[in-house]
């Protein structure tokens, strides 16, 4: 079949490899701007990842201070300042709104849709991207080709030339919802290597510690190297896992020991007089009185064991030894991938005129909260918006 008799949806100008967050924001800016488009998805549905987000509370975004926010990404920001200053926190809010999504803010900063799912605004975003003939093709799996990719589609070998490619593929965890890096072949010059982020972390527990697995550990304030944060976590069979652990992960990937503050409310002094007190009770009753959560006290005789004659000290740093981070597809999301510096202001590859990529596949990372997430719809609808300029101006 020649170009000029293929059928439509063949003939975009624009094609977007990926259907997550940062793709169908990329296809919603091209296809608005005028433009046909043709998103190709490897997995029988889109947004998988999103919708997985969702099952548990869909966190949008940070309401906080813009250098707040933009400190989260750490060496990348000075990258992705101007992207998250034309699409920041305000603005997610006011595109979820924009899709009938009334959203609001937690008590932590941390924005979700009054829904919490996200069903119905995937739902909505999917129906107008069909209003402005956005062409989706599912169990379209990308094979090659830059410029002019190539797919294993349910009818065959499928080979597009359009105009420009936007490359939204998804980082290298979660392979069942369709991240699974293996795009990175494809720019095997451009990629810096995989690491899991926001990932929990192996603990070689000992066999007292099996009753507490499954159970939190509360009001602790955990510190990997620079980063310190107030949360919580849970320990589980393997490890330790959850908010607080995801937060200090970078640091302890990068070999910082892990340490609990367990009573952040009292000063060292003050506990050893409280420790002083009843000094005919053993040390661990006396421990038991002052913890008053067995999971904690569980922690200290696991790791701190004899006990010293003053274990203040240990109550406000006990180190957890963590021995590796949990798999790379377990992680939450993923460090590595595209390098910045492969990429100009605009998105676009240095390498391949007409080529752009966005999303979770290049090389930042952040902490979940919101961070992730509006880091791939900015990239999306900043690489969009780049190349539907480039469309507009070839059309000239």
């Amino acid at each position: 079949m020649t170009k000029g008799t293929e059928p439509e949806h063949m003939l975009a100008r624009a094609v977007i490899i990926g259907a997550g967050p940062a793709g169908l924001m990329a296809a919603d800016v091209v296809s608005a701007a005028g433009h046909s488009v043709l998103v190709a998805e490897a997995k029988p549905s889109v947004g998988r990842k999103l919708l997985m987000a969702g099952k548990s509370g869909l966190n949008l975004t940070k309401d906080e201070p813009f250098d707040a926010f933009l400190s989260h990404y750490a060496e990348a920001a000075p990258f992705l300042r101007p992207i998250l200053a034309e699409f920041g926190p305000e603005q997610v809010q006011d595109w979820a709104r924009s899709l009938g999504q009334e959203v609001f803010t937690g008590s932590s900063g941390r924005v979700f849709p009054v829904a919490m799912k996200a069903s119905p605004l995937l739902r909505a975003w999917l129906h107008r991207l069909e209003a402005q003939g956005v062409h989706l093709r599912t169990r379209w799996r990308w094979t090659g080709g830059l410029t002019t990719p190539q797919f294993d589609t349910p009818d065959g070998v499928q080979t597009l030339h359009p105009d420009v490619v936007i490359l939204a593929c998804g980082g290298g965890s979660w392979a069942r919802l369709g991240s699974d890096g293996t795009w990175a072949q494809h720019l095997p010059n451009d990629c810096a290597p995989f690491q899991p982020a926001n990932m929990g972390f192996l603990v070689d527990w000992s066999p007292h510690m099996q009753p507490h697995f499954g159970a939190p550990v509360k009001n602790v304030i955990l510190q990997a190297g620079p980063t310190q944060i107030r949360a919580e976590f849970v320990l589980s069979r393997r490890g330790v896992e959850g908010g607080g652990i995801y937060a200090v992960s970078r640091a302890l990937r990068d070999g910082a020991p892990l340490t609990l503050d367990l009573l952040p409310d009292l000063d060292t002094e003050t506990i050893r007089k409280r420790l002083a007190t009843n000094p005919k009770q053993s040390l661990s009753n006396r421990l038991r009185k002052l913890l008053r959560d067995p999971v904690k006290q569980a922690l200290v005789m696991e790791f701190a064991r004899p006990l010293p004659p003053d274990p203040a000290p240990l109550l406000k740093s006990l180190t957890i030894p963590v021995t590796a981070p949990y798999p790379l597809d377990e992680a939450i999301s993923t460090a590595g991938g595209l390098r910045l510096s492969s990429l100009t202001d605009d998105l676009q590859l240095k390498s391949h005129p007409g080529l752009y990529a966005a999303g979770e596949m290049l090389d930042w990372e952040a902490p979940t909260g919101g961070y992730l997430l509006t880091a791939c719809l900015a990239t999306g609808k900043w690489a969009g918006a780049s190349a539907a300029r480039r469309l507009s101006a070839s059309s000239f």
